[in-house]
């Protein structure tokens, strides 16, 4: 008489399935680097001309991979009054907001136009972006980590 080999069935399943995790706050608001590139002094002539327009490059990264949307609103103004009297008001020129989208790892250059009609130190460093990954179905984009302040000098020649 054979002997039947009696096989266990075993099941399983594996403990660390990957759920589509959901980003944290933090990194949602790490999905774009921003730097702004400008002349550290810019010299003018005031007399000749009452308006100064110097040429700014907002460079964004993408540090995700994935597909991101971005906004970028240039409207923002700083609202405490210490700010003003350190740094002074200047407008940016043209288009305010602009709606992109990157791929993963892009870099992405933004060609803007800051407008100052006096003398003094000012922050570039006003413009707000916010993100969010394509694939999101959040209504909002997370207000993205906002680099130092820019600061810029405009002299009168």
């Amino acid at each position: 008489q054979e002997l039947q080999e009696t096989v266990l069935l075993k099941f399983f399943r594996p403990e660390n399935t990957p759920v589509p995790a959901r980003p944290t706050p933090e990194q949602l608001s790490n999905l774009i680097k921003t730097s702004l590139h400008y002349p550290e002094s810019f010299n003018h002539s005031f007399h000749q001309k009452s308006l100064c327009l110097v040429p700014v490059t907002l460079l964004l990264s993408n540090c995700s991979q994935a597909v991101v949307d971005v906004m970028i609103d240039l409207r923002h103004k700083p609202t405490s009054s210490e700010a003003l009297e350190i740094h002074g008001s200047f407008t940016w020129l043209g288009q305010t907001q602009y709606k992109l989208q990157l791929k993963g790892q892009e870099v992405y250059s933004l060609q803007l136009k800051a407008c100052f009609v006096h003398t003094g130190v000012y922050n570039l460093g006003t413009p707000r972006v916010f993100a969010k990954p394509v694939d999101q179905v959040t209504l909002f984009e997370t207000s993205q980590q906002n680099s130092m302040p820019a600061l810029i000098i405009i002299n009168n020649i």
